[in-house]
């Protein structure tokens, strides 16, 4: 399923949301450009469980103070397609949780979220020595909330069944309901392992992080 846009737009520049899309995207840019350097620039400013608990890089390119990594991560990408599909839904859903919580406190949100998920991420797999980078655990938070609040919103979603394609208005409940039951259920059997791959309790944390953290901020 891809969303493609909701019914009730915040009618609101979103504007934190595009600077964190086009600061993403300037991180990408300059991976690129890096050639070869790119896996120590991934090194450096990625997520690495076993660094984080141990507080000891697990790499000589890991120069950063580990628990520093938890922020840094959340702007680095393995490529295009991890890229485009983690700002296509920041896009879809962070517009009306920006417009409820004010530029300044969605901020704080969007990173806290993305450390939250991190930290949720590492104490699944404490001995896991591969990097883990993106915005996914701080965009599930976004998720979350939209979840929590916009519940009747109807998504357009470009839907896929088999070799059929169409384009359907869901409730959110139901599409963000559906995505989330996919992560528990695909993350469930990892739970303890050190295998790289997707960080699926990275989405699960974020995702309910972003719904606590949400209704608090929201009250505020």
């Amino acid at each position: 399923m891809i969303p493609l846009r909701v019914d009730t737009p915040s009618g609101k520049l979103p504007i934190l949301t595009i600077i964190i899309i086009l600061g993403n995207i300037l991180v990408f840019i300059h991976q690129l450009m890096l050639g070869p350097a790119e896996t120590s620039f991934i090194w450096k400013y990625a997520v690495v469980p076993k660094a984080v608990v141990t507080l000891s890089p697990m790499h000589p390119a890991s120069t950063l103070f580990p628990p520093f990594t938890l922020f840094t991560s959340q702007f680095v990408h393995a490529g295009f397609l991890h890229l485009g599909s983690n700002m296509l839904f920041l896009w879809i859903f962070g517009d009306n949780v920006e417009a409820k919580l004010g530029h300044i406190k969605y901020a704080f949100f969007y990173v806290v979220c993305g450390v939250i998920s991190a930290m949720i991420q590492i104490a699944s797999i404490p001995s896991a020595q591969l990097p883990v980078i993106g915005a996914s655990g701080a965009i599930a938070g976004v998720m979350g909330a939209y979840f929590l609040r916009f519940p009747r919103t109807r998504v357009w979603t470009l839907l896929f069944i088999f070799f059929i394609i169409r384009i359907v208005r869901i409730p959110a409940v139901i599409f963000l309901g559906f995505w989330f039951i996919i992560q528990v259920a695909a993350g469930a059997p990892t739970a303890g392992t050190a295998q790289g791959g997707v960080a699926y309790f990275a989405h699960i944390g974020g995702f309910l992080s972003g719904m606590v953290l949400f209704k608090i901020m929201e009250t505020k």
